[in-house]
């Protein structure tokens, strides 16, 4: 088994809730499949840079390339092949104002490359990936159901874009309501990772 291990908080490990979660569910995964190798990117520490028209260019498979282009065409070609090698994909993601960091969605403009990991046909877009996808996740609040569940663009929308790329099955972890004391905190903690137990040990 070949995972990827993704985390996008701009906590520590000590203080992140996505980041201790993240690598729970990558130990029990490691601990289910012995011999599992795991590729860690860390996009908060090591930011990537915004997308522009260039990638375009970047991934065009004639003419000449400068420098700037072909810096832009290893790095984003880097990121896919390890999306496209891996068997898992485990995500660690805050949210903030209601989504994904910033950081996290350039790695997902790096990789969502037209003809790379997903293709146009007659009938609409096809996702070029396969395997499965962990998705642990935190708020201050809470999002999955009640009064602000209409704002909740965070499992929304890393569900979706995944299942875009051809990646079918994606568990949510969600620790929910962090921010509103050290009870709530605690409890959202124990149930998410009540959770992680329950997935791989499935």
């Amino acid at each position: 088994m070949n995972i990827l291990h993704i985390d996008s908080s701009a906590s520590d490990a000590a203080t992140s809730h996505t980041r201790r979660l993240s690598a729970e569910l990558v130990d029990k995964l490691k601990a289910a499949n012995p011999g599992a190798s795991v590729v860690y990117r860390d996009v908060a520490v090591d930011r990537l840079p915004h997308v522009d028209l260039t990638i375009r260019e970047a991934w065009l498979p004639d003419g000449e390339k400068d420098d700037a282009l072909t810096a832009t065409a290893t790095r984003s070609k880097a990121l896919v092949d390890e999306l496209k090698a891996a068997d898992v994909v485990v995500i660690g993601s805050p949210m903030y104002n209601f989504t994904v960091p910033s950081t996290l969605k350039s790695w997902i403009d790096h990789v969502s490359i037209a003809g790379q990991t997903f293709q146009y046909t007659a009938t609409g877009p096809k996702g070029l990936l396969s395997g499965k996808a962990y998705l642990a996740l935190s708020s201050g609040g809470i999002y999955s159901q009640g009064p602000f569940a209409a704002v909740e663009h965070l499992a929304t929308y890393l569900t979706s874009i995944l299942r875009f790329l051809g990646i079918g099955e994606v568990e949510v972890v969600r620790a929910e309501g962090v921010a509103y004391g050290p009870d709530q905190d605690k409890a959202a903690m124990a149930s998410a990772q009540e959770r992680i137990g329950t997935l791989v040990a499935a």
